[in-house]
Formats: C-alpha cells, sequence, structure tokens
C-alpha cells in the first residue's frame, strides 16, 4: 500500500485517475524508465494487476542493461509484462535516420500492439508515458505515432511534468526515481547517417565500459570510426583517469578514434541541431 498523497501531489494523481475513466484493460508501452514506471505503477494502482499489461519492445535499440533493470522494475510491481520483438529496423524510413526517426520507431510499436496484443489480451486502450515537458518539446515525432494509434498519453493529460513525475516516483518508492533520462541507442547516431545493428551493437558495449567505471551517465556518439563520449562534466575525470583502458575497449568493438566531449552530457543533441535548436536540453 502506498503512503498518504502528499497535498501538492493531489491535483495531478487526481487528474491522472479521470485520464484513465472507464477503461478497464490497459496495455502500458514501457520502457523501464522512469515514466513508463510511474505510469505503470499508476495504472496498477488505479485498474488492479489483473488489468494492466506491461509491453516492452525487443529491438537492437533497447539496450540490454535497460532491458534488464525494465523487468526488474515491473516484476518488483507484480506487473504483467510482454516482451515484443519489434522490426523498425526493417524499416527504409527508420534505417535513413531522418529527424522523425523515433515516429517510425513508434510507429511500429504501436502497430506491433495493436496487430498482435489488442485482441490477444483483451485491451481497451493503449498508454505511453509522455509527460507534459516532452508535450511541448519540438523534437519528439514519437508523439505524432501515438496520436495516430489513439494511444492514451496520461500523465502529460493530467500536467504531471518531469520534476513531478519524479516526485510520484519518489511517493511510490519506484527504484527508478531518480534514474537518468535513457534514450534508445539510435539517438547517438547523427541524423541522415544509416542506423544499422552493428552500429548499435558499438555503442551499447562502449557504454557499458565508461558505466562500469561507476559513471552515472553517459552517450557515446557514433561518428564512424570515431567514438565521441558524453558523461556529466563533473565526472570526465574518472572517463580520464581510465584512457589506457578506454582505448583498448574502444577499439575492441571497432572505434579507431576516441575523444571525450569536454562540454559534457548534451541531451537530443543531434535532433536538435538537425532542427536548428542548438542549445535546447532535455
Amino acid at each position: 500500500m502506498s503512503p498518504p498523497e502528499p497535498d501538492h501531489l493531489r491535483a495531478p494523481l487526481a487528474a491522472f485517475r479521470r485520464s484513465l475513466h472507464g477503461v478497464r484493460r490497459l496495455g502500458v508501452a514501457y520502457s523501464g524508465g522512469v515514466d513508463s514506471s510511474v505510469l505503470l505503477a499508476l495504472a496498477l494502482q488505479q485498474l488492479g494487476s489483473e488489468q494492466v499489461v506491461a509491453v516492452t519492445a525487443l529491438s537492437p535499440s533497447l539496450a540490454s542493461r535497460d532491458r534488464r533493470r525494465a523487468r526488474a522494475v515491473a516484476e518488483d510491481m507484480g506487473a504483467t509484462l510482454v516482451d515484443v520483438p519489434t522490426r523498425e529496423g526493417e524499416r527504409e524510413a527508420y534505417r535513413r535516420n531522418d529527424v522523425d526517426r523515433c515516429y517510425h520507431c513508434k510507429d511500429e510499436l504501436f502497430t506491433v500492439i495493436d496487430t498482435q496484443l489488442v485482441a490477444q489480451h483483451a485491451l481497451d486502450a493503449v498508454a505511453y508515458g509522455e509527460n507534459a515537458d516532452d508535450a511541448l518539446r519540438p523534437d519528439r515525432p514519437g508523439s505524432r505515432a501515438a496520436q495516430e494509434h489513439r494511444v492514451l498519453r496520461p500523465l502529460a493529460d493530467a500536467g504531471m511534468t518531469k520534476a513531478v513525475v519524479r516526485e510520484v516516483a519518489t511517493w511510490l518508492g519506484l527504484a527508478t526515481a531518480q534514474t537518468p533520462a535513457s534514450p534508445c541507442l539510435a539517438s547517438r547516431i547523427p541524423h541522415h547517417e544509416e542506423v544499422t545493428p552493428a552500429k548499435l551493437m558499438q555503442v551499447e558495449r562502449a557504454e557499458d565500459a565508461i558505466l562500469a567505471l561507476g559513471v552515472s551517465d553517459v552517450r557515446v556518439r557514433h561518428h564512424g570510426d570515431l567514438a565521441r563520449i558524453e558523461v556529466p562534466v563533473g565526472e570526465l575525470s574518472t572517463v580520464l583517469a581510465a584512457r589506457s583502458h578506454l582505448l583498448a575497449e574502444f577499439r575492441r568493438v571497432g572505434f579507431r578514434h576516441i575523444t571525450v566531449d569536454l562540454a559534457g552530457l548534451q541531451s537530443g543533441v543531434f535532433t536538435l541541431e538537425a532542427m536548428g535548436l542548438r542549445g535546447v536540453t532535455g
């Protein structure tokens, strides 16, 4: 049982419940991040564990570490978790990696849910974890796919910003409450350069090597045979101290040149640059 609702969260929590009014069985597009974890936890609280199905896409763009975390969090909640293979990599428009790449990824996921899971699990609605901050961002083409598939966005509709989502996660005692954002691996490849399973695997293994040092967050940007490492500015020294080890690890996965970005971690950098919005963060 959850502790009593904090006074300042009562309004957004009530708005969330209203957004699911009339829903009997819900499918939740679930990645294991804080947004989808809060969405899943609140849906379970409102509808019951027998009426909610968490759906995770099995894709080369989802890091194995994120998949393991997602499963552990869902199991801790007592949720039913269904893994579904997605084939966005077979879509030329996805591989082409224009600024709308996320649209094709989300469209693939929601199409798989619509065609394979809605009838199988008797779902009468599907929801995903867009929050109120996401809804205002110009670099979220995945939201268009959600609209086309009539996917619900209860967090955004309840006015829950990222900060509020994290407060709710803390109130619920979720392990993801302070977990850094973890965009898909394809976000590390510059737009208009092809997304391939080999590149995604390179990025994943390189990032695993950085995270093994105890760094809190990382992006390894893929520039052909050059890797550009981004970590929080305060943790640059940790990376530099492991220079020899990381050179060997990165070269083992196929990078010839390895650089460290002195600007630190920069979320959404490739999409924002492609849209002429450099300097917007998120």
